[in-house]
Formats: structure tokens, sequence, C-alpha cells
């Protein structure tokens, strides 16, 4: 029973958690790219991975949709450190994404991790919609200010 996913973070294409990169080095089917799509909610920057806290006040994240397999979502809550047993900063939860054009479908039910609020730490607030983006003008900002 294959299972929609909302990724906004390190599990995106090209980042450390790349999702069909950790597929292929466990074996498991690689994920299927649905499309780019948004969900309620605003980034915090914990460093080299973000966070995401759900609102309702109008704010969404960008990130992307696929289609997985569950010996992949499993792997997912590995790499999230996500287990309904025991508390974490990642929690695994169902969200309506909202698919971006040319998709013929409006909105999907995912899979996604936001954070616990209540374990944020330090993690800074963001105004960013989109992890990939601001991760390259911050480290842009980092290598011009060491040149």
């Amino acid at each position: 029973m294959s299972i929609y996913v909302f990724v906004y973070g390190t599990l995106r294409a090209g980042e450390i958690n790349d999702l069909a990169l950790a597929a292929a080095r466990r074996g498991l089917p690689a994920a299927r790219y649905v499309g780019p799509a948004s969900v309620p909610g605003r980034l915090v920057d914990f460093g080299d991975w973000p966070g995401l806290i759900p609102v309702e006040d109008g704010r969404r994240v960008r990130g992307d949709v696929f289609l997985v397999e569950p010996p992949l979502l499993a792997l997912m809550d590995e790499i999230e450190e996500y287990d309904p047993a025991l508390p974490g900063c990642f929690v695994r939860r169902e969200v309506r994404a909202r698919l971006e054009p040319p998709s013929p479908v409006r909105s999907l039910a995912c899979q996604y991790y936001p954070i616990d609020p209540a374990l944020r730490g330090a993690a800074v607030d963001i105004a960013a919609d989109d992890w990939i983006r601001y991760r390259m003008v911050r480290q842009a900002r980092h290598i011009d200010k060491t040149s």
C-alpha cells in the first residue's frame, strides 16, 4: 500500500538525507516523485536542518510530495528519529498538501514530519517558505563574509 509523503528539508533531492539516495543505499523501492507542494506552517533553523511548525495563520512551507512504500516510510522514520512510543523533536503526522500546477490534483493527504514546538530549543524562526533556497542564500552569505 503506497503512502504519500510531503518532504520539506533534508529529505528533498540534493540534500543530506536525499530520499532517493537513502532508498538506494538500503535497496528499497525508489520513491515516485509527484510534484512540488506546500503545507500550512513556518520554518525554523536548527543549523544543518529545518523544522516545520504547523500554523493556521496562512503561512505555508514549500516542499515536494512523493509516493513511497511502507519500508521507505520506516526508513524516513529512522532518519527523522521518529518513534511513536518515545518523545522526540520530529513527529509524524498527516497533513493536506496543496500541489502546485500543472498537477491535475489540487491536494493530497500526506504523511510529514513537523517538529514538536515544545522541543524546538534555540532553533531560529525564519521568514523563508523554502528550506533549500533559504539554506543556499545563508551559505552564500557565509562564503561572502569569509572571503
